[in-house]
């Protein structure tokens, strides 16, 4: 194993976090969902310099979620015994260059290349995140760890989107690609300096992803992982109209914030708690977000209960990712990297469905058809996790083993 200046076994004593690697890992999740988002922040100025309509730039960030989607399986197999670091080292390469790509090319084919091309090296991160993390600690500190890795994509979603957008006004959309370009250049030193390089898997202990899906729980996260980005996605994507309706319509930026500011709470919370009540921060998780599509619902013509139930929704969204990951990975065992490729496909359809069900719901039912999907997509997914005590959602703790 290759060892580096700040090597931590995977049996770090469980009194402290291992910090300089899980920033590095913080950062490529915070790279991973900035790079897929910021075509939204910065769309009149790319659209504009790419001669195309707003509605077909936007595709841009279609066609990331498609690259993740159609390679995080096959890709995440092929590789599973390469060494980690090695692995992560060549997804933020990825990222170089379909960022740099994207900064210089005004040529909107080249460009979706390039985004495709960032949509791939997406999902080799998102399957690499939480068994990274959980191997840099002890048994009493994987699930902290793993909230502190994932806690890049709400920070991202909350301010990194925000202040590209206004980069992208004040210096330009090139130039604020060309910063997320150089900010990964940074990362990939950081990460050859504090990153141990774990092994990947042996070729005698791999099995077909079919039979890992077979496992006790697997489905059942992944059925409500599909349910719960589905539903968040319909809503998120569609805030605006949603808002419009409830007369907010001059307010959405500020009801974006909230959500982001509950999702950042939510991260931190999972981060101090997932290790000793796993099990009850997902019924809460999806219970709160079954409640807040129902209180939208019926009561969404008062500005004060929409800000509410909007930080309800953030604080279940959150940490959403840390605890249906670790699920996942106590139900794969020593699989988990393979099977962490179906969660990152799970929920890269779950957004890409989200996009078609909602646009199609909203053009032929209106904005309260969004919500009312949302809840009967949540109800029967929160009764799901309640019910899935054995395997799935066990009270022993998924990430510590207590």
């Amino acid at each position: 194993m290759t060892t580096s200046p700040t090597h931590v076994p995977t049996t770090a004593p469980a009194e402290r976090l291992p910090l300089l690697p899980l920033i590095a890992l913080f950062v490529a999740g915070l790279i991973t969902t900035l790079t897929e988002a910021l075509p939204a922040g910065v769309l009149p100025q790319m659209s504009q310099a790419l001669e195309v309509s707003e509605s077909v730039g936007g595709q841009t960030v279609t066609i990331y979620a498609v690259g993740t989607l159609l390679t995080a399986i096959p890709v995440t197999l092929a590789t599973a015994s390469w060494p980690r670091r090695h692995l992560l080292l060549a997804a933020l390469a990825g990222f170089v260059v379909a960022n740099l790509v994207t900064a210089i090319s005004l040529s909107f084919p080249v460009t979706m290349g390039a985004r495709f091309i960032a949509g791939a090296s997406s999902g080799i991160v998102w399957s690499l995140l939480g068994g990274y993390a959980s191997r840099l600690v002890g048994p009493g500190l994987k699930g902290r760890a793993m909230a502190f890795a994932m806690a890049g994509t709400p920070v991202a979603l909350s301010l990194g989107v925000p202040v590209g957008a206004y980069l992208g006004k004040a210096v330009g959309w090139q130039l604020t690609f060309g910063v997320v370009t150089a900010l990964t250049g940074l990362l990939i030193i950081w990460t050859v300096w504090s990153l141990p390089n774990f092994a990947g898997q042996k070729a005698e202990d791999r099995v077909p992803l079919r039979r890992i899906l077979r496992l006790h729980g697997i489905r059942t996260v992944l059925a409500v992982t599909g349910a719960f980005v589905l539903a968040h996605t319909i809503l998120y994507t569609y805030i605006a109209p949603i808002l419009s309706e409830a007369g907010l319509q001059d307010q959405v930026q500020w009801v974006l914030l909230d959500f982001g500011i509950a999702s950042i709470v939510s991260i931190w919370l999972t981060g101090v708690l997932i290790d000793r009540h796993h099990r009850r921060l997902v019924v809460v998780s999806t219970a709160l977000f079954a409640v807040a599509a129902g209180v939208l619902a019926v009561a969404a013509s008062s500005p004060a209960v929409d800000y509410a139930a909007v930080a309800a929704w953030g604080l279940a969204f959150g940490g959403a990712a840390t605890l249906l990951q670790s699920a996942l990975m106590r139900a794969a065992g020593k699989h988990a990297d393979a099977a962490q490729s179906s969660m990152v496909t799970t929920w890269n359809l779950g957004i890409g469905l989200g996009g078609l069900v909602g646009g199609a719901l909203l053009a032929g039912f209106g904005p309260e058809s969004l919500i009312i999907a949302a809840v009967v997509l949540l109800v029967p997914t929160a009764l799901a996790v309640l019910l899935a005590r054995t395997h799935a959602f066990p009270a022993r703790n998924p990430v510590s083993g207590q």
